[in-house]
């Protein structure tokens, strides 16, 4: 995903003499294409993501639109101080794009996974906060994020991931992308872990069940609308590699709760309020912390009246 990222990001440079791109030395493989080509609008603030925050508000205060990007939690956790009183704040046009959500980056441990971040960056005023699926969506959120004039967190996987639509979408920032029909439970997913929800629908067809697919690829604002659509069926999952406090499954509940629509069975598959420590695959972390496919499958099922 972060190469599709990457790609689409220097389309758009070729076309919107704006985009710059500020990193924390990191990215190599991925970044030089931008770099090469236009060396003036990009700079490398070395190992110190606090500077490379408040250098990318300064840059899109001069009237340009500032890309800062590195791993998992550094651009976010690390330099949030920056992120809240410098960007926030000032409403400033950064996109701050972080590589390997969640557990992408399984094998290098709690230091790099970012498990919490979703919950934090919705809470930060002014901030728009998205978490493409698949390949189309990233290609697509780049330029949504791009056509935004205002800040905007990117959670972006890592690689290998699995595309769930079977070709390009319209990403709109605020507004749900329903990938099937479904009258017996709506599973809403938010990020690459929409795989594992994907082949949980497939199963639960299997056995005759009738699921609603939505990828909730923007968390704030959240699309009530596709939500209370979602909670039509009775019956509502939310799935997200994330911290169980205050994620997606939250902003859902709280959704729900405002419109009155809370009379429903629900459940959110979350990580655990727990240190993530285990080491391993994000395969392997996701059936591990209660989030694989039978994790799913159970789940819909225990709340489902047939």
């Amino acid at each position: 995903m972060r190469k599709a990222f990457n790609e689409e990001l220097l389309k758009a440079a070729r076309q919107d003499k704006r985009i710059h791109m500020i990193l924390a030395d990191i990215g190599y493989g991925e970044i030089e294409p931008f770099a090469n080509e236009f060396p003036e609008r990009f700079i490398n603030c070395g190992v110190a993501e606090q500077n490379m925050t408040g250098v990318a508000c300064g840059v899109a205060l001069a009237g340009n639109i500032a890309i800062t990007y590195s791993i998992a939690n550094f651009p976010t956790l690390r330099c949030l101080e920056q992120v809240r009183n410098d960007v926030c704040y000032h409403n400033a046009n950064v996109k701050i794009v972080i590589i390997g959500g969640g557990m992408a980056y399984g094998p290098l441990g709690v230091s790099h996974h970012s498990t919490e971040d979703l919950a934090i960056m919705r809470a930060l005023p002014n901030l728009k906060v998205i978490a493409p699926c698949d390949i189309y969506e990233a290609r697509s959120a780049v330029h949504a994020m791009l056509a935004y004039d205002g800040p905007v967190y990117y959670r972006c996987g890592y690689k290998g991931e699995k595309n769930l639509h079977t070709g390009p979408v319209n990403f709109e920032i605020g507004k749900a992308l329903k990938l099937r029909e479904g009258k017996d439970a709506a599973i809403i997913f938010t990020g690459t872990i929409g795989i594992n929800a994907l082949h949980a629908a497939d199963e639960l067809e299997k056995q005759g069940y009738s699921i609603k697919l939505i990828s909730m690829h923007t968390i704030k604002p959240i699309d009530v609308a596709a939500v209370l659509d979602a909670a039509e069926t009775g019956c509502v999952v939310t799935l997200e590699e994330h911290n169980i406090c205050g994620g997606m499954g939250g902003a859902v509940a709280e959704a729900l709760m405002d419109n009155g629509a809370g009379n429903i069975r629900f459940r959110r598959m979350a990580l655990p309020d727990v240190n993530v420590c285990k080491i391993g695959s994000e395969e392997w972390l996701r059936d591990q912390y209660g989030l694989g496919v039978a994790d799913i499958v159970s789940t819909v099922k225990s709340l489902v009246k047939k």
